[in-house]
């Protein structure tokens, strides 16, 4: 093949890649729907006339921008196998927003406007990251260690996204339940079900039969009736997205909630970005990487400016949907479609179809598997670094579930008082500290702890430096988030910390057997 031919924009195999990548694609918008809708409670008119449509419109720049560099690679090589990066909402993103920045802000105002302006804001924040990323990502990436940065995801992948999921799959169980064994054994079992459709969509197909089936037997399982099915068909229309630069800026009010999660988070969607830029180096494909992070920015950008709460990211997968056959079309078709379903308001039929309680399980299947990713992709001895990363968000849940409760009795902690519920082991201002800029915190806490295990104890002391100076502006372990000397005791026992590790850097002796431990393997059973 000549290089400098024309490549194909559709081959037979594109048809098995957007089977597969487009219902991956269509859950994860059914996923966020159901967010925006019952757990935020955001209004139709604002779900299906602003957001969804400016959702759309990110998808289908995303898919086809990626769909074109796969192109001008096949064209430039002469190759015919080259294969599309997979892209779309950041899924670990799309709870973190959700439930991290905009739930709480919703939960303190009321006021579903002022929690969709500060989702914007943090995509906007996070899209400067990413294209900033594309020069210092591998630095980035250099200096801080994995255990660090999963442990942390894990933590709110525990707290945040799995723990109210479940709660609901065990409240509905007929329904949450039997789809939550569905998908397990679809994603973790291997099983494949009616020729290779996905499990996801299997789980879904059931969870909705059973639902219609109580519906029509009385027993109300799901929440579904013809009434609101009916009523969903209101949302038919043509709604383009408009321009939303004020709701987007209005929303820096909240800068110092969304600091402390954006750029962690903005850095991981950079690192998981370039593993999958490896991943698809290593299946054949070799894309410019400041190009694809620099992309995901932008595009992001785009998004949130048009009234999208929801960053895109590269996804994992490009070999598996390679390997199926797809090539440069699956991707952009995949983007055309989802242009289409959130334009013309076809997905809030789909929604009236499909039980929410049958789609929860999706996210109790992604809390799971992000929680278990920082303990299977870190080395094993880094596991108690971990198990330290997850406590500051376990921490930030347990003060969020205290203070909901306190709130929902018309009180809260400062009335009841904070001594009088340490009397009955509810340690609030420990939770309050701990749990101040959790995610930060987290990988702070986790990467001193990953450089002592490794006996790097000068890295270990700059981390604790850098948690003096995070501490003494308040983005970690302040009550009142952002300012100046928030925290000062905090900040001070970090600095202690730094000057310990410095000390032992220079002057430790080590125990000769602790000195040889090595890794070793489980013994076969």
């Amino acid at each position: 093949m000549a290089i400098g031919h024309r490549p194909k924009f559709w081959v037979p195999g594109d048809w098995n890649a957007l089977f597969g990548f487009g219902t991956n694609i269509l859950v994860n918008v059914l996923v966020l729907t159901g967010l925006l809708r019952f757990v935020l409670k955001m209004p139709d008119a604002l779900v299906f006339g602003r957001i969804l449509p400016a959702l759309g419109m990110m998808l289908f720049l995303s898919t086809g921008y990626y769909a074109f560099l796969a192109w001008n690679l096949a064209r430039k090589t002469g190759r015919t196998d080259v294969c599309a990066l997979p892209s779309g909402i950041s899924v670990p993103h799309m709870f973190v927003v959700t439930f991290v920045v905009m739930l709480p802000i919703k939960l303190a105002t009321n006021d579903p406007i002022q929690a969709w302006e500060a989702g914007l804001t943090w995509v906007f924040i996070q899209s400067f990251v990413l294209m900033a990323g594309g020069f210092i990502g591998p630095y980035i990436r250099k200096i801080t260690p994995r255990a660090a940065l999963l442990g942390s995801l894990a933590g709110i992948s525990i707290t945040f996204i799995a723990m109210s999921p479940a709660a609901q799959v065990f409240t509905t169980p007929v329904i949450g339940v039997v789809c939550f064994a569905v998908i397990l054994a679809n994603w973790f079992g291997g099983v494949r079900y009616f020729g290779g459709v996905p499990g996801g969509l299997v789980a879904i197909a059931v969870g909705t039969v059973i639902a219609w089936g109580s519906t029509a037997l009385g027993l109300g399982y799901g929440d579904l009736s013809l009434a609101k099915l009916g009523a969903s068909v209101s949302n038919f229309g043509f709604s383009v997205p408009l321009p939303a630069f004020h709701y987007t800026f209005d929303g820096f009010k909240y800068l110092g909630v969304i600091l402390v999660t954006a750029i962690p988070f903005g850095i991981y969607d950079l690192i998981e970005a370039l593993d999958n830029v490896e991943s698809a180096a290593a299946a054949g494909d070799s894309f410019p990487t400041t190009r694809v992070l620099t992309a995901d920015g932008v595009i992001s950008l785009i998004g949130c400016l048009m009234g999208n709460p929801f960053i895109n990211a590269v996804y994992i997968g490009h070999p598996g949907w390679k390997a199926m056959g797809g090539r440069i079309g699956y991707s952009a078709v995949t983007g055309i479609i989802v242009l289409v379903l959130t334009w013309f308001g076809i997905i809030a039929v789909i929604s009236a179809l499909i039980p929410v309680v049958a789609i929860l399980p999706i996210l109790l299947y992604i809390g799971m598997l992000i929680g278990s990713q920082a303990f299977q992709e870190s080395p094993h001895r880094h596991a108690p670094a971990i198990v330290l990363a997850l406590l500051p968000q376990i921490a930030a849940w347990g003060k969020t579930q205290i203070d909901n409760a306190l709130g929902a009795a018309g009180t809260n902690a400062a009335a009841v008082g904070t001594a009088k519920l340490a009397q009955v082991g509810v340690l609030y201002n420990g939770l309050e500290v701990l749990g101040g800029g959790a995610t930060l915190a987290g990988i702070i806490l986790g990467a001193i702890t990953v450089y002592i295990i490794d006996r790097a104890f000068e890295k270990a002391a700059a981390f604790a430096l850098a948690g003096t100076v995070l501490t003494f502006f308040g983005f970690i372990h302040g009550a009142e988030g952002i300012g100046i000397n928030s925290s000062p005791t905090v900040a001070i026992s970090y600095l202690g910390v730094a000057g310990i590790l410095f000390y032992l850097a220079k002057y430790a002796e080590f125990h000769p057997m602790a000195m040889d431990m090595q890794e070793v393997p489980a013994e076969a059973d």
